[in-house]
């Protein structure tokens, strides 16, 4: 039995994507989808990131204050799904790299089979810059839930054991971060058209004064010269304020690829007569890193995106002391 209601299981369980929000040392959120994993050895919610690309971890083993965001139904057989938020405790988990890179080949091609199908095993076996992993393991600290997606009406609500004891994180990797390994486009408007245009997925997410992450889907967003402006639902407590995070993302019902896009900036808002008025002001946009369309143009991008990581993963795997793990395709 899990600590959490039965009736969320499955969204936990067969969800393809959650948006996963840490926090940098400044304050300020950032989301990212990911795929989800219920681990029944821990009762946690597990997400994975590149071992060559670790920056979520790291803000999330420096400020373990982190959320997901339920919000997309694919892969789920219920017909209304709720909209799930679960405010969570992170534990990085990194001192066994090899273990790391065998659950998430063993896990992901479980719950993603289309992504790799028809790839030969010899040709995945050269990728370990992808498959190598760092698992982020979440316990729920609060949840809260709208039924049938229908976010005009107050979330139901759990919480864990005042008594819960949290998890610490593996010890952090030696020396300095690596520098980022994308360049951040400098036309924001640029990315907003695109992703106005093709990802149907948008969430904002930003902190409350009391240091816990609020993230909700947001509908019929306005593009304006300083962002977006956009309406919420009356029950989403408390208001939306300050440093924030918009994420436009998609992928198709075979998972064989995703895109997204995803703005840094500040949100306002005013209560308006049946809904909250936001308008979002945005400071830059992150750097891309999408694996869309077709399996030509999505290896195109993989292997462009390969030549800059595969020289990360030397450095990575020795910053923990370890080898560099195999791409193995464990029975």
């Amino acid at each position: 039995m899990y600590p959490w209601p039965d009736e969320l299981t499955e969204v936990f369980d067969k969800s393809l994507t959650v948006t996963f929000v840490s926090i940098t040392k400044s304050g300020q959120p950032i989301s990212v989808p990911l795929t989800p994993y219920v681990n029944p050895e821990t009762n946690t919610l597990d997400v994975s990131t590149g071992l060559t690309y670790p920056a979520k971890a790291e803000r999330a083993r420096n400020n373990p204050c982190v959320s997901l965001l339920y919000s997309d139904p694919i892969g789920l057989s219920i017909d209304s799904p709720p909209v799930v938020l679960v405010q969570g405790h992170a534990a990085i988990r990194d001192n066994d790299l090899q273990a790391n890179t065998d659950r998430y080949i063993k896990l992901s091609s479980m719950k993603l089979p289309e992504s790799t199908k028809g790839q030969p095993k010899i040709v995945l076996q050269r990728l370990p810059w992808y498959f190598a992993r760092i698992w982020i393991e979440i316990t729920p600290i609060e949840i809260f839930w709208w039924p049938n997606h229908n976010m005009a009406l107050p979330p139901q609500h759990w919480q864990c054991d005042t008594n819960q004891v949290l998890p610490s994180s593996d010890p952090p990797p030696q020396g300095s971060n690596l520098p980022a390994w994308l360049s951040q486009p400098t036309q924001w408007m640029q990315q907003a058209d695109i992703a106005q245009a093709k990802l149907h997925l948008r969430d904002l997410s930003f902190v409350t004064q009391e240091g816990k992450i609020m993230s909700v889907p947001v509908q019929d967003v306005h593009q304006h010269a300083e962002g977006f402006s956009f309406e919420l639902p009356k029950c989403i407590e408390p208001l939306p304020a300050g440093k924030a995070t918009m994420t436009f993302h998609n992928h198709p019902v075979k998972f064989t690829g995703q895109e997204n896009r995803t703005f840094l900036g500040a949100v306002e808002s005013q209560l308006g007569q049946d809904t909250i008025i936001c308008n979002f002001n945005v400071r830059k946009v992150l750097a891309d890193w999408s694996l869309p369309g077709n399996r030509l143009t999505m290896a195109v991008s993989f292997l462009s995106k390969g030549r800059k990581l595969a020289p990360r993963l030397k450095l990575e795997a020795e910053r923990r002391n370890q080898p560099i793990p195999k791409v193995r395709f464990l029975k």
